[in-house]
């Protein structure tokens, strides 16, 4: 697994070495026993370098542990580093695998890399999913101007998930990460817990479309346009022949 992002410690970046995550790694077994949580989904893990420390703890709070990523030698490595705190291992698309039954989706670090409509087909999933709650980023600054991007970000950007085109309610909680990064530009990065439930997809559903619709059209003509040019050399044919 490449480090992208040359994190002398976490390969998945600075954001997940173990000073970035200081305050979440103690705030987060808290929250999972304020709300019942007995099972969760790490979506993705990647290389499972900070939240490995929870694992202890989860196996004592009786929470089975499971994570998700799209990289499959990963996955293989992490069944037998893990084996001895049971947890359970997917390679999984988010956008459309078939998601473990979970008390709780985690998503860290992920949608601020994604196109919306990625982020759309993945919060579908969650939906289908059947789990309760979603604990995942959110940059809380009301000066926070969300921009979509083409596919894949490396570096990611900043999203305020209660802002267009999301428009997330209220959190239930929400876990100020105590972040460092960018000399204290990403100060406001969280972690917002909400009911999946309660998270309408509409207006994200609507938007993503709206998106497609430019080159949809552009494809409808050029379609017509073929079909045209081919009508008109069939009729040159018969009138000729």
């Amino acid at each position: 697994m490449q480090n992208y992002w040359s994190d002398a410690d976490s390969v998945s970046g600075p954001g997940s070495n173990m000073f970035q995550t200081r305050l979440i790694r103690e705030a987060i077994p808290e929250l999972l026993e304020r709300y019942g949580v007995r099972s969760l989904l790490d979506a993705p893990c990647g290389d499972m370098f900070w939240i490995k420390t929870l694992l202890p703890v989860f196996t004592e709070m009786k929470i089975q542990y499971h994570g998700a990523d799209i990289v499959s030698p990963l996955i293989e490595k992490h069944r037998i580093s893990f084996e001895a705190f049971h947890a359970v291992f997917h390679v999984i698309d988010l956008t459309k695998g078939s998601l473990p039954n979970v008390d709780l989706i985690f998503t860290r670090d992920c949608f601020i890399h994604l196109s919306y409509y990625n982020i759309y087909s993945i919060l579908r999933n969650y939906k289908l999913s059947g789990a309760r709650y979603l604990l995942t980023n959110t940059y809380t600054s009301h000066s926070r101007k969300n921009v979509n991007v083409n596919g894949f970000l490396l570096y990611g950007r900043f999203l305020n998930m209660q802002k267009f085109p999301f428009y997330f309610n209220m959190p239930l909680e929400l876990i100020v990460e105590g972040c460092t990064e960018n000399d204290g530009i990403n100060a406001d990065k969280s972690l917002g817990l909400w009911e999946i439930k309660n998270i309408s997809l509409f207006k994200l559903r609507m938007y993503t479309l709206l998106l497609f619709l430019p080159e949809v059209l552009m494809r409808f003509y050029n379609n017509s346009i073929h079909f045209l040019k081919r009508l008109k050399n069939f009729i040159q044919r018969k009138i000729t022949g």
